[in-house]
């Protein structure tokens, strides 16, 4: 499916007004994506002024779901859509509150940097390394999804989820054992899991993005269903 598929009202205004919410969600979603990467650069590369950076931008990204969110309201008032133009809007809704979150979940990452100090050394690395790019790809490829209109990529989107949370429990393991041998450790590895609890629920809202795409072009409500489920509803004709 793409972009055509909102654009045959006699109304041209509304046309205009549906395209444009898609492109605010789509800007938005690019902010959100950028605070996240510099949110984890400012971490590993213990960088507190982009740090900082991240924290005072946020009220931007808080700005944008305020404005979308009324400007969907509008629509929704003085249109009164129906159909697939209904879903859209709806989900639109639900998407920019999850890009919220995702927002704070990269100012909290970025509150941990200032915190932790530059205890990188202190991270299991590998682990953490795999989780982020995990984490960036599926939010990444999900805007990816919203953009193109598709759901095709969804099973695979969502599919990390189980990934995601291996590596989270993975170092939620080494950071028990680097607390039990030295009780030193335990408020610096408390801050540590705090940072990657953020990372493990980026993940989450990345992938209800994605249901809440499923919602807009299936009309199937996808949320609470497993995997083998979820790929099921997906595969379904319209």
């Amino acid at each position: 499916m793409d972009k055509s598929k909102i654009s045959h009202h006699i109304s041209e205004q509304f046309n205009k007004d549906l395209e444009d919410v898609r492109n605010k969600v789509l800007a938005m979603g690019g902010l959100v994506e950028q605070q996240l990467e510099q949110a984890i650069e400012a971490l590993l590369s213990c960088n507190v002024e982009l740090a900082e950076q991240v924290i005072s931008q946020d009220r931007q990204i808080d700005a944008l779901e305020t404005a979308i969110d009324l400007e969907c309201t509008q629509i929704l008032a003085l249109r009164q859509p129906a159909a697939f133009d209904l879903r859209l809007l709806l989900a639109v809704i639900k998407i920019i509150h999850e890009l919220e979150r995702i927002g704070d979940k990269a100012k909290r990452i970025a509150d941990m940097a200032i915190k932790l100090d530059c205890v990188v050394n202190n991270m299991p690395r590998h682990e953490m390394d795999h989780m982020i790019d995990l984490v960036k790809s599926m939010l990444d490829h999900a805007l990816d999804a919203f953009a193109r209109m598709t759901v095709e990529d969804v099973p695979e989107i969502t599919g990390r989820v189980e990934k995601v949370d291996r590596e989270y429990d993975n170092i939620v393991r080494l950071l028990i054992t680097h607390m039990m041998e030295d009780p030193r450790n335990i408020t610096r590895s408390l801050d540590i899991l705090t940072t990657v609890r953020a990372l493990e629920r980026i993940g989450d809202h990345s992938r209800y993005i994605c249901e809440h795409l499923v919602f807009m072009i299936k009309g199937e409500n996808v949320r609470h269903l497993t995997q083998e489920e979820l790929v099921e509803k997906i595969k379904k004709p319209l």
